[in-house]
Parts: structure tokens; sequence; C-alpha cells
């Protein structure tokens, strides 16, 4: 990166970036204790004491500053007292490049606090000299994916096994990028949220997968009829859909995925899964599949959701084909897709790997935003 030092202190909406100060030990203290604080920043001390916070202000974050990166304070503008803390770091000059951190004090998240630090912090990097910021996070840390979305940042990748997590193995990072001549945000999301958080007709509903939900979809993906439709099909182990859960919401909000739970709606119970997997995001459409338990067979449920999610996809999302494939004597899947207004295409001959080598065939049915009203 070159160019001069960035400033000391920066102006912006709500908040304010400075120099970091003795006078804010205590509160770094107590913020980086905090447990959130301390799962999403590598290599943080724990317990973090007021003598880690003390090397932080009078060493490490000169070092950063002197590595020819950034450490600020985010600071609230009329008391001056600690909100978080952002900077740049693993500063390539020859790249023009940087990348971007932050950490928010429990006592000021919820307040658009790092949102306005990133967006202030980007700001004055590319106007003095830095052509590319990166923004790495945890896979699991959706709300710092939406400061990234937020500021203008764009989905790049996965890089995997890049940190180093706390008991010693290794953990994947979402890398989002920023480019100097990008927009300042916010970036269209390919799949935005559910309107209210989810979709319902009164008799089913259907919302995000999350962590809780592992349990049920295991049993569920263990299920002979349903690991027959799987690919490839075999069974999941429990810990695969539990990680599953765990990276739903980043998958969504990468644009890959919609991982959804159908939910009775008026029990409450789980009965079965949904996914609206963006294959095509170049031609406008994507794929859906769904399964549900025994419990909830029978009753229309599958045939409600996939009527309330390609609704959605087409209102929502705004695309124009989702399509679906079937194995060919998967009668009652069929039915699901006909009742829900999908129309028969073809035959995929051998599209599908099977057991022992073997390919399947893949019965399409496609459903196009003019076709019948929804």
């Amino acid at each position: 990166m070159s160019g001069p030092r960035l400033p000391d202190a920066v102006g912006a909406e709500g908040i304010r970036l400075r120099t970091f100060c003795v006078a804010d030990v205590p509160d770094i203290a107590a913020a980086c204790a905090d447990p959130l604080t301390q799962r999403f920043i590598p290599g943080m001390p724990s317990p973090y004491t007021e003598a880690d916070a003390r090397w932080w202000v009078t060493e490490g974050a000169p070092a950063a500053w002197a590595a020819g990166g950034a450490a600020y304070a985010i600071a609230d503008p009329a008391t001056d007292r600690l909100l978080g803390g952002t900077g740049l770091g693993n500063v390539v000059p020859v790249r023009e490049q940087a990348e971007l951190g932050y950490w928010v004090a429990p006592w000021a998240r919820g307040r658009g606090v790092a949102t306005a630090a990133t967006r202030a912090l980007a700001a004055t990097a590319f106007a003095h000299g830095t052509a590319r910021l990166e923004l790495l996070t945890h896979a699991e840390n959706t709300a710092s994916q939406r400061v990234a979305l937020a500021t203008g940042f764009r989905h790049e990748g996965v890089r995997r096994a890049a940190n180093l997590a706390r008991d010693g193995g290794r953990q994947d990072l979402v890398c989002w990028v920023r480019l100097a001549d990008d927009p300042p945000g916010p970036t269209t999301r390919l799949l935005p949220d559910l309107p209210g958080g989810r979709l319902t007709d009164g008799v089913v509903t259907v919302r995000p997968v999350g962590p809780d939900d592992a349990a049920a979809l295991f049993r569920l993906h263990r299920l002979p009829e349903v690991v027959a439709n799987r690919v490839p099909p075999q069974p999941p182990s429990l810990a695969d859909v539990e990680r599953r859960c765990r990276l739903a919401g980043s998958r969504w909000l990468a644009g890959v995925s919609a991982d959804l739970a159908i939910v009775d709606a008026r029990g409450g119970e789980l009965a079965g899964g949904c996914m609206l997997h963006h294959d095509e995001p170049a031609t406008g459409q994507a794929m859906i599949g769904y399964s549900l338990l025994p419990a909830g067979r029978g009753r229309g449920l599958a045939t409600r959701a996939v009527r309330l999610v390609a609704a959605w996809a087409f209102d929502g999302v705004g695309l124009a084909r989702v399509w679906a494939g079937t194995r060919p004597e998967n009668a009652a899947s069929q039915r699901v897709l006909e009742r829900a207004g999908f129309s028969r295409e073809g035959l995929l001959r051998g599209r599908l790997p099977g057991p022992g080598g073997t390919r399947i065939d893949s019965v399409l049915y496609g459903l196009l935003a003019t076709d019948a009203p929804r």
C-alpha cells in the first residue's frame, strides 16, 4: 500500500475514529473479555486483563501503525467513550492491499457502529492509496457478514483453514472484498431476507434453518427414502448436519442457497426441509429441493411450502425460473411439483451419481415467473 500514513482521527456519522489512549484501558479490557469478542478475534488472550489492554495501547496499536497499517479506537463523538476498535493490517504494499478488521464493545452493539466505522475507514484508506480491501469473517459470524454487505464488500470465496482455532485446529474464513472503484454499498444481495423472517400461508411456515434444527434434520436425512435422493446417495453424519445448520446463514448471505425449515404452522413442529439453491445467477434461475419427516407427509405441507418458496423466488429474489429434479420412480415428489404448478420438461439421462458407480436418471420440472398466477 503506497501513500501517506492515514490521519490520526476520522470523523463519521455517529462515531469518531481516533488513536487509542491510556484512558481506554478499562473499556478495552471489559470489551475484549466479552465471550463474543473472544470467539471471533484470533489470538485474543483469555482471560483478557487490563494488562493486556495496556499492552495494546502502548505497544500493539503503535506497531500496527509502524507496519504501514492503522489501529483506531471507535469512539462516541459526544462523550469520547470507547465503542470498539477498527484498523488495517496484513498490508501488502506491492498490491496496494490491506485487511480491514473491527470489533464492537457489548454496550455499543446493535447501533450500526461497525457499519459506520467500516464505511469511514474504507473511504479513508482508498483516499490514501489503497486499491483493494479484504474483510475476513468467521463462517458463523453472520452479523459481521451483514456489515460487509452493508459497506459495499462482495463475497469472494472461502479461505479454507485460514484461521487458527482456540482448540488448536483450523477454521475457514469467508473472504469479502471491496475495490477502490466499487460503490460504497450496500451490496445487492442475490438472496434477500424473507419478509418478516418467514413465509407462511397459515397452515405451513417456512423459515431459515438454524443450529437448533440439527437433530430433526439429521433424523430426516438418515431416512432411506431421503438418502436415495441425496447427491451422492449417502447418509450424512450428525457433524455434517450440524455444520450445515451452523453455516446456513453464511451461505444465504453469500447468495449460494436459502436453507429452509418447513414447520407446521399450527403446532410449531419441524416437518421437513426445503432449499432454494441459486445455481445459475447469470440466467436468473435456481433449483428447489424438499423432503418431509413421516409425520408431515400426506397433509399437503410440501406442496404448500414449494408454492411459498417459489413465489418468494419470483417476487422477492427476482428469478425468472425455478427448476427441480426427481428420480423417475419418485411419484410422490412429482405430484408435489405438479400441484405447485411445475411442468414436466423431460428426462435427463444419467444425471446423478448412484450407488456403486452407477448413474441415475432425473425427471426435470420447471416453473416460470410468467406461468399461472401464484
